[in-house]
C-alpha cells in the first residue's frame, strides 16, 4: 500500500525547518523560521502548544529519548530545552557564536550534540546543563551532527562538502568522506550504527559503511535534498527535496519506492516516528504533514524472509551479505513456542524498561525545575541588589 496523508497541521507563520515525533507518538514537535516551536497533539481535539522564547528563526527541534524534553536550536545562537507542557518553560544555553543548525540527543538522553555556522560541533550534558567539548575541523558552516546509536561516534555534515566521523571519547576525527559535489545538508546514522546516509545540494543521497569507510549506495535525484530519515527497521530511507517531493528509498533493493507530492514549494524536513508507522514532513509552505507509512507492515515480513542470516559454521567466516547490508533486518525466528520463563523474562524486561523510562523522565523534569528555580533566584538576587543600591543612594542623598 502507498503511504497516505494522515494529518495536516497549520499554525506556523513561516517556513517549517524541522520536525520530530515523541517516543509515544502522542506529540509532534516542529520548528520554524517564525522563531517559534510548536508541539502538536496527535489526538484531534487537543490544541497545539506554541512556544515563544527564541529571538530569531528556529532551525532544529528534537524530543529527548524519554519525550519529557524538547531541544531547539536557533539563529539567535542559543539552544533551548523545553518541557512540552502548557506552560512551555525553557532554559537557554548560550551555545555558539553563530546560528545553531542542528541539535541531537544521545540515545541515553544524557548529552546532546549541536552543529553551527561557527564551523564547530559541540557536545553538552543535559542534566548539569554544561558544555563539554568542541570538535572543530570543518572549514565552513556545519549543518548537521548526530550521535551513533551506541553514543560512541558523532557524524557531522558541512558546507565544506565533507562528512566527518568523530570518536566521542578521543575527540579525534576518524575519517572525512569527501565524495559530495556540493554542501552537505543532512546526515544520520543507520539504526544499526554501521552506516551513515548524507543528503546534499548536489541532488544526491549517499550511504557509506563506517566500518570500512566505503561508499555503499548513491542515489541521484533531480533537486537539492534537504533532509533524510531512516526507517527504524533500517530498510528504508525517506528524503525531503527542493522539488517539493518526499521520496522513499528501498535500501535493500537500492531503488526508489515512492514519490510523494504534498507540499507547495520546497520540502525542508522529514522524520520517521520511533516505531516507523508514521512519518512527518515540513515545508517552506508553512505546513506540517503527517503520513501513514502503510508499506512497512507487509514489507517487513517479506524483507525478513528473503534476508538469510549469514551463519558461522564450525568457525568458518560468514558468507558476505548483499552490498547494502548494515548487519540489520535479520530477525531471530524461534522454532519452538517460547516457554513460560521466556514470556516472564520479557515481561520483566518490559517492566524494567518502563520504570527506567519513567525515572529518566522524572530526572528531566527535575533538571528543568531546578534550572528554572536558579533563573528565578538570579532574578530575585538582581532585584535585591537593585533595592540595596537604591537605599544607599537615598541615604547618601539625605546625608548630603
Amino acid at each position: 500500500e502507498d503511504p497516505s496523508l494522515e494529518r495536516h497541521f497549520k499554525g506556523h507563520r513561516d517556513a517549517v525547518t524541522s520536525v520530530d515525533f515523541s517516543l509515544n507518538k502522542k506529540q509532534l514537535a516542529s520548528g520554524s523560521m517564525d522563531s517559534s516551536v510548536m508541539i502538536w497533539s496527535m489526538r484531534p481535539q487537543i490544541r497545539a502548544y506554541h512556544f515563544v522564547g527564541h529571538k530569531d528563526a528556529v532551525m532544529c527541534v528534537q524530543f529527548s529519548p524519554s519525550g519529557h524534553l524538547v531541544a531547539s536550536g536557533s539563529r539567535d545562537k542559543t539552544v533551548r530545552l523545553w518541557i512540552p507542557s502548557v506552560k512551555g518553560e525553557s532554559t537557554a544555553f548560550k551555545a555558539h557564536t553563530a546560528t545553531v543548525r542542528s541539535v541531537h540527543f544521545s540515545s541515553d538522553g544524557q548529552s546532546f550534540v549541536t552543529a553551527s555556522d561557527d564551523k564547530t560541533v559541540k557536545v553538552w550534558t543535559v542534566h548539569r546543563q554544561k558544555f563539554l567539548f568542541s570538535l572543530s575541523q570543518h572549514i565552513n558552516w556545519v549543518r548537521c551532527a548526530r550521535f551513533s546509536p551506541d553514543g560512541r561516534l558523532i557524524v557531522s555534515a558541512s558546507d565544506d562538502k565533507t562528512v566527518k566521523l568523530w570518536d566521542k571519547t578521543s575527540r579525534e576525527c576518524i575519517h572525512s568522506f569527501c565524495e559530495h559535489g556540493g554542501f552537505v545538508n543532512h546526515v544520520d546514522f543507520h539504526p544499526s550504527g554501521t552506516c551513515i546516509a548524507a543528503a546534499g545540494t548536489d541532488n544526491t543521497v549517499k550511504v557509506w559503511d563506517v566500518r570500512m569507510n566505503r561508499l555503499l549506495q548513491h542515489y541521484q535525484g533531480n533537486a537539492v535534498v534537504n533532509s533524510l530519515s531512516f526507517h527504524p527497521s533500517g530498510n528504508y530511507l525517506v528524503t525531503a527535496s527542493n522539488d517539493s517531493t518526499l521520496k522513499i528509498l528501498d535500501l535493500i533493493e537500492g531503488r526508489l519506492l515512492y514519490t510523494l507530492h504534498g507540499h507547495q514549494g520546497p520540502a525542508t524536513c522529514v522524520a520517521f516516528s520511533r516505531t516507523g508507522d508514521l512519518f512527518a514532513s515540513g515545508g517552506s509552505d508553512e505546513q506540517v504533514m503527517v503520513w501513514k507509512t502503510n508499506f512497512d507492515a507487509a514489507d517487513y515480513d517479506d524483507v525478513l524472509k528473503t534476508q538469510k542470516p549469514s551463519m558461522i559454521v564450525d568457525g568458518a567466516q560468514p558468507t558476505p551479505q548483499s552490498e547494502m547490508d548494515c548487519g540489520v533486518h535479520v530477525k531471530k525466528t524461534r522454532t519452538q513456542e517460547p516457554g513460560r520463563n521466556q514470556v516472564q523474562q520479557e515481561e520483566t524486561e518490559t517492566a524494567l524498561a518502563n520504570t527506567l523510562e519513567h525515572i529518566m523522565g522524572q530526572l528531566d523534569i527535575l533538571t528543568q525545575t531546578v534550572s528554572i528555580l536558579e533563573q528565578r533566584l538570579t532574578l530575585t538576587e538582581d532585584k535585591l541588589k537593585e533595592c540595596l543600591e537604591n537605599q544607599q543612594k537615598i541615604i547618601q542623598s539625605k546625608m548630603s
